[in-house]
């Protein structure tokens, strides 16, 4: 009977998680003081970061989660407990979508969010930003609109200047019921954030072309053949590949007219439910983890990150306006196609 009742409360707490545990290295622990509670009176909820109720660290979404990730991401629990001194769980989510899920339902407290999936799990406050990704010391990229030289498409940009000439609805007029060359359905660079501002700007195009790369992007308006126009990030023509084998795509792909820096990278984020005083510490910790370089390798390995700087929430305002202007429903792009 009680390997039966075991196997039952196993049961019921697998199903409500969408994140699989992941064992982690005994790593040292605090011992805590003890508290006699009245018979009479309910326990208080333990402190988040206690032994009795840890804070939870999300892996990088993955349907197969490797063991290099998982031994870095256990190291990383253990290199943020003697940071911090709380306790904490690793786990590791399947996809965005299951990840965002977690955070409604109480499963994870800290996690590395895509661009899409902050958005998605801000909608509902279930987040709020600590740190941001930051890439050739920058923690915002934009986008742009690029058509062949030939194409008759006039530029409204000045790269003297580094500044468009026009304002998006006067310059973006010309590619009405024209054939796009996007990226792919996720990026935000060569589909989402451009998809936006020509809705904003009231222009109709026709479907387009998904050609899987921000360089095939650039290849295809080279070579006109495709589509009218592309989009890419700032500046893909610079690409190493496309230099080498397009040695004039600087002159014969012009830009159009720039988006200016408003996608953000990756960032870390951590519940809402998180009382303040525990996020301020575990800001700092991560602070002081990326001066290592150890914490340095695991934040690497695990996510992809480099380089963090902190970051709030505002940070992120023109961004999510812009996706909501995409029209996109974006659990579903989350989910892919």
């Amino acid at each position: 009977m009680k390997k039966l009742l075991i196997l039952f409360t196993l049961a019921i707490l697998g199903c409500s998680l969408p994140v699989q545990l992941v064992a982690a290295t005994p790593t040292p622990t605090l011992t805590p003081t003890a508290t006699s509670t009245p018979t009479q009176t309910p326990a208080p909820t333990a402190q988040p970061g206690s032994e009795q109720n840890p804070l939870i660290l999300a892996l990088a979404p993955s349907p197969r989660t490797s063991q290099d990730v998982t031994n870095a991401g256990n190291e990383l629990a253990g290199q943020l407990q003697q940071l911090t001194g709380y306790h904490f769980v690793v786990v590791a989510p399947t996809s965005e979508v299951d990840l965002v899920d977690a955070f409604s339902k109480g499963n994870v407290h800290i996690a590395v969010l895509s661009p899409f999936a902050y958005v998605l799990a801000r909608q509902d406050a279930l987040v709020t930003v600590a740190l941001a990704s930051v890439h050739n010391n920058q923690k915002l990229y934009g986008a742009q609109f690029i058509a062949n030289r030939d194409s008759g498409f006039k530029s409204f940009f000045d790269a003297a200047k580094g500044e468009n000439s026009a304002e998006a609805k006067d310059a973006l007029i010309q590619f009405n019921d024209k054939k796009p060359c996007w990226s792919d359905p996720v990026s935000p660079s060569g589909y989402v954030v451009p998809l936006a501002v020509l809705n904003q700007a009231k222009v109709q195009v026709r479907d387009g072309a998904f050609l899987e790369g921000q360089s095939s992007v650039v290849r295809a308006v080279y070579a006109a053949d495709i589509c009218d126009f592309g989009a890419t990030y700032i500046d893909a023509r610079t690409l190493p590949a496309l230099e080498v084998n397009y040695p004039d795509v600087m002159d014969k792909v012009r830009v159009v007219w720039q988006i200016p820096a408003v996608i953000p990278y990756e960032n870390v984020s951590f519940a809402s439910s998180v009382p303040l005083e525990v996020r301020r510490v575990l800001l700092r910790a991560f602070v002081d983890l990326m001066t290592t370089t150890e914490g340095k390798t695991r934040m690497q390995t695990i996510y992809g990150i480099n380089a963090l700087e902190p970051a709030e929430d505002d940070l992120y305002v023109p961004f999510t306006k812009l996706v909501a202007a995409s029209g996109l429903d974006l659990r579903q792009l989350l989910l892919g196609p």
